[in-house]
């Protein structure tokens, strides 16, 4: 399954997503990650916290939803309220979409072990996501089945 994750700066929460699933999602699951209005750059702390837990960041980069018009996404995930609420482009026609909002760590002004705990939190919460979706049977569940069973694992 190809998912892609849209945050509307593609520079922290929807680059988290993305390594974190395609690390735990070994080839059943396949990320990417863009935005709307991507910033061009990754956040330094998503880079950083990233590889602190664990999950590689070779590659991750932030850019445009249009980038991906031919790459024929199975699932696309909204991590921020304002992605959520913007229209989708039209080459993503009936594609599953859905929204799992994430606190936006890069957003915390704190000392430096509030900031690291944010983003830590953020990476906890998506892995918890990631691996309840790999317990689902991706491959047989319906499209409204699999809507519903991945809508509820992003509800906070």
């Amino acid at each position: 399954m190809k998912i892609l994750y849209v945050c509307t700066h593609n520079r922290c929460r929807s680059i988290i997503c993305e390594a974190v699933t395609n690390h735990l999602g070994r080839g059943r699951l396949k990320a990417l990650s863009a935005g709307s209005e991507p910033a061009g750059e990754v956040h330094p702390l998503s880079l950083r916290y990233l590889r602190e837990a664990g999950y590689p960041t070779a590659g991750l980069r932030s850019q445009s939803w249009d980038e991906f018009a031919d790459s024929g996404v199975d699932l696309v995930i909204t991590v921020c309220d304002s992605a959520a609420g913007e229209p989708c482009p039209l080459w993503l026609g009936d594609t599953l979409t859905l929204h799992w909002g994430l606190a936006d760590p890069s957003k915390l002004s704190g000392s430096e072990a509030e900031v690291a705990g944010a983003f830590h939190t953020t990476i906890a919460e998506v892995r918890r996501r990631v691996e309840a979706m790999l317990a689902l049977p991706l491959e047989t569940l319906d499209p409204q089945a699999l809507r519903a069973a991945l809508a509820k694992l992003g509800a906070r």
